[in-house]
């Protein structure tokens, strides 16, 4: 079972629409035009295009799976006390005076270029539970972060 947003819910709805009724329609058209090209032993255009939606067809059942098992979250039923699932934490690395603020969102939500952490990740993990004033010491890939959560919003 995976918890998400609604937002990160209807998201994933939306793509897995585009890729069923967009997507998998373009693959079948260069399929459709490569096989007329004649020989299909040499013909590197078909090859590629069945690859392609070899590829397509298990993006589109990775998706419906995670879909199946999908749980949205009700806002009004989290706990308020502590970092979880759907906080927006503003934090300050201690070493660097750099500030960093992420939503915690699901694995399948999880963008950072949009600020979008997972709660899978090393940093959400020691954020898990901690409030506002608390500092926090996460072992990352580059080395340990200290860092200082200034604000949590839900």
């Amino acid at each position: 079972m995976e918890y998400m947003s609604q937002e990160g819910y209807d998201k994933l709805v939306a793509e897995l629409h585009e890729l069923e009724t967009v997507e998998l329609q373009r693959v079948k058209d260069a399929i459709a035009e490569a096989r007329d090209k004649g020989d299909l032993s040499e013909n590197f255009e078909y090859h590629a295009a069945k690859r392609e939606q070899g590829k397509l067809l298990g993006r589109i059942r990775f998706m419906q799976r995670v879909l199946e098992y999908a749980r949205v979250i009700d806002k009004s039923a989290l706990r308020s006390d502590g970092i979880g699932l759907l906080s927006r934490v503003e934090m300050t690395n201690l070493d660097t005076n750099a500030k960093l603020c992420y939503t915690i969102v699901s694995t399948h939500e999880a963008n950072m270029a949009e600020g979008k952490l997972s709660i899978k990740s090393p940093i959400a993990r020691a954020l898990l539970g901690k409030n506002e004033g608390d500092v926090v010491e996460v072992q990352v890939p580059i080395g340990t972060l200290r860092l200082q959560i200034t604000s949590v919003t839900r």
